[in-house]
């Protein structure tokens, strides 16, 4: 039997638009979890959808199965081979890789 137990995760890139003083502590939040901005708004989102217990019973309302899409989602690139290499960016700052570890630390 495996030590680990790994479960593969599909992640989208969605966008979505924050006031400044909110992307300011996302990001000062990760800092203090050790994790990416990525995570913070995952597991807080995660976390007030599975403790509202309103939004619980809208979801099994036939209003909460007939929502219309408001998120923009953007379209993954087709890759027909092996992903290619990351290219530098031109200014030479590189972006911080997201990973897709999941925030530890939300309390219940």
């Amino acid at each position: 039997m495996p030590l680990l137990e790994v479960t593969q995760t599909r992640h989208i890139s969605a966008s979505i638009r924050l006031t400044d003083t909110t992307a300011m502590q996302v990001d000062r939040y990760a800092a203090f979890i050790h994790a990416s901005a990525d995570d913070v708004v995952e597991q807080a989102l995660t976390y007030v959808f599975s403790k509202d217990r309103d939004f619980q019973e809208f979801l099994k309302s036939s209003e909460g199965t007939q929502v219309t899409p408001t998120l923009r989602i953007r379209k993954a690139p087709v890759v027909d081979g092996p992903e290619p290499p990351a290219r530098k960016p031109a200014n030479g700052v590189a972006n911080g890789a997201h990973s897709s570890a999941v925030a530890a630390g939300v309390k219940a």
